[in-house]
């Protein structure tokens, strides 16, 4: 395996110990302390990374580039201590390096305030024009085609290239090249360095300013030196050209410029630094009161959910101790008729024995005999109606029992539903805080810092997704209940429509006026005051005149009273008409008013009429759709037979 030059400069024993040092993996909790055993080799000169101009990186073999600059070093080593996917052994190297290099090496120079050259420093309040700028005189022309030209900037520039400057500008006249140009300076103070450079070596040379003045019929020679005053101030092209492009400045005024420049930076970046701060430290504390104050919703949440639970199993438990005690005298009854069925059976056998002994009141022991019978008869027939009964009540209490099951499923599942999504809401909330106070947190710039960001970004993505997802789901949900109980509504109009048309007066099932007066039950009322005809007049008016009280909008006769917590509205025995009523024509006419009034309370309190309900007349409650349905399935087929 090729080494480095860094290895090749090391003694034998070193690279024995480098060797193996090399050759042997390590842990990642070892990185440290190889770190620092690396870092104390490169402090005393074991590894070197200096190949004179360049720079190498002692740890890395086999590469084609190996010569860097100390910067790019810099950044090579950086990223490699830093990268998560490399050797243990690796990182603790390159980290070595780079804190070498952050520590000694790559550490820059500070700023310099004042001057340092080779050559005596000018007078700090002698005024020079800045942008720096040098004078050369003396450039060589000639007459050509009606004017005198000579050599370019760029060419003059090439000439002077020892003294870096920035452009060289040949100034013209009327007439054409003066012989006269101005070489600019960049405007730091290596700059004026070279500028200072440039003078000197022109009066090394003999051709200087002084020089100049002295010595004009030198026409082959250029002149040079660092623009003064003298010359800013000097009538003619140079000093016109000079007063245009730049200023008169001591050392002092640059100095004082650029400690004026570098405080004002200072103090705006102290400011914004303590704006920053002060930003995030809100940022903070809006974060840390959203946080507890989602985590005090949960747990209030999570309280309601405790309760709402307890609720319904004491519902629940209640509901079966009501359905056990049904069927517990339901068992009662049965064992009475089971006593009493035992009771006429002794009787009978004993009347059988007291035949067989005496004819006397033969005829009247079988009379008592027939009796017995029948009563056996109509115990046997209520028997045979328990147990139907009892059937029914356990087909029904299974059906309750199945109807709460479900509805409490489809309760468990909404509420998870809800659950799931508050939780994934509040996750994101939580997720949105982390990530904005991350941005605002000093040292984001990092590479793990912008992972984790990244990962956080990734993840909060995610949860809005699965939000989205979930809210598509629960609309479309929500959708498809909303057909479904239209199309149930549709189906109990249509029904109502024929069972208007099929329900007769013997039908159990069928549709009652809700909010309709009796006028059948009027006319009873009525007949036990007066005669039969007079009876059906004065029910007529009766009903006539209290449809048209119990449609009024304005008569009002409830009250509000609270049961079990709850508000509820109930007739008002107060009111002056209902007493009126019940005093002149009696309860049983002012039941059937009320009866209807609390009926259209019920189904149709905004318009006052009589609406049309799948009533069950039999049991005298509200029918089911199932229920109807079966009663026009049965009065289909039994129209189809008589066919």
């Amino acid at each position: 395996m090729d080494r480095d030059t860094g290895y090749q400069d090391l003694p034998s024993y070193l690279k024995m110990e480098y060797s193996s040092d090399d050759d042997s993996e390590i842990s990642d909790s070892e990185i440290d302390e190889c770190e620092d055993k690396i870092y104390a080799r490169l402090i005393s000169g074991d590894l070197k990374i200096n190949n004179g101009a360049s720079y190498s990186c002692p740890f890395c073999t086999g590469k084609k580039k190996k010569d860097y600059n100390i910067h790019n070093l810099l950044q090579h080593a950086s990223g490699v201590g830093a990268a998560p996917n490399r050797p243990a052994k690796e990182k603790a190297t390159h980290r070595a390096l780079a804190k070498h290099l952050k520590n000694g090496l790559a550490k820059p120079p500070e700023p310099q305030p004042q001057l340092i050259v080779d050559q005596p420093l000018p007078n700090r309040n002698e005024k020079f024009v800045w942008p720096w700028m040098g004078v050369l005189a003396n450039v060589p022309t000639e007459w050509k085609d009606g004017r005198q030209v000579g050599e370019s900037g760029n060419r003059l520039k090439e000439q002077l290239s020892r003294f870096c400057p920035l452009k060289v500008i040949p100034l013209w006249n009327f007439r054409g090249h003066t012989g006269n140009a101005i070489v600019e300076f960049a405007k730091d103070w290596n700059g004026f360095r070279n500028a200072l450079a440039f003078e000197n070596y022109f009066e090394a040379e003999g051709y200087g300013r002084r020089d100049w003045k002295h010595k004009q019929n030198q026409r082959s020679k250029l002149f040079g030196w660092v623009a003064r005053a003298e010359d800013h101030n000097f009538p003619g092209i140079i000093g016109d050209h000079l007063r245009k492009n730049g200023d008169l400045k001591t050392i002092d005024d640059l100095e004082d410029e650029r400690t004026r420049k570098n405080d004002k930076l200072e103090a705006n970046l102290a400011n914004q630094i303590e704006v920053k701060n002060k930003h995030l430290q809100e940022l903070e504390c809006r974060y840390n009161e959203t946080t507890a104050s989602l985590e005090k919703m949960m747990g209030q949440r999570q309280q309601l959910l405790q309760t709402y639970n307890e609720e319904i199993r004491k519902m629940q438990q209640l509901a079966c101790r009501h359905s056990q005690k049904i069927i517990d005298e339901n068992q009662n009854l049965r064992s009475e008729l089971e006593s009493k069925m035992s009771e006429l059976n002794a009787r009978s056998k004993q009347l059988d024995e007291l035949a067989a002994k005496s004819g006397y009141d033969r005829k009247n022991l079988e009379q008592e005999k027939q009796k017995n019978a029948i009563k056996s008869s109509h115990l046997k027939s209520a028997t045979v109606e328990q147990q139907r009964a009892d059937e029914n009540v356990l087909k029904l209490v299974g059906e309750h029992k199945r109807a709460k099951e479900t509805a409490l499923n489809k309760i468990l599942m909404l509420e998870q539903q809800l659950e799931a999504k508050q939780t994934l809401e509040l996750k994101i909330q939580q997720l949105k805080g982390k990530l904005e106070v991350m941005k605002y947190m000093p040292g984001h710039e990092d590479s793990e810092s912008k992972s984790k960001i990244n990962e956080l970004s990734e993840e909060l993505q995610d949860k809005i997704d699965e939000l989205d997802g979930m809210e598509s789901l629960n609309q479309t949900l929500v959708i498809k209940e909303s057909n479904s109980s239209i199309e149930l509504q549709e189906a109990r109009k249509e029904l109502e429509n024929g069972l208007l048309d099929l329900s007769g007066g013997q039908a159990h099932i069928g549709i009652k006026r809700m909010g309709e007066l009796d006028l059948k039950a009027f006319s009873n009322a009525c007949r036990q005051k007066s005669s039969k005809e007079d009876a059906e007049v004065t029910a007529a008016i009766l009903c006539s005149k209290w449809e048209a009280e119990i449609k009024n909008p304005d008569w009002h006769p409830f009250k509000v009273v609270m049961v079990d917590g709850k508000a509820m509205e109930i007739i008002d025995a107060g009111d002056a008409k209902l007493q009126e009523l019940k005093e002149e024509h009696g309860d049983e006419i002012y039941a059937l008013v009320t009866k209807a009034l609390c009926e259209l309370n019920k189904y149709n309190a905004s318009t006052r009429y009589p609406v049309g309900e799948l009533w069950n007349f039999r049991e005298e409650r509200k029918a089911s759709l199932k229920e109807a349905v079966q009663f026009v399935l049965r009065q289909w087929r039994m129209n189809r037979k008589k066919r």
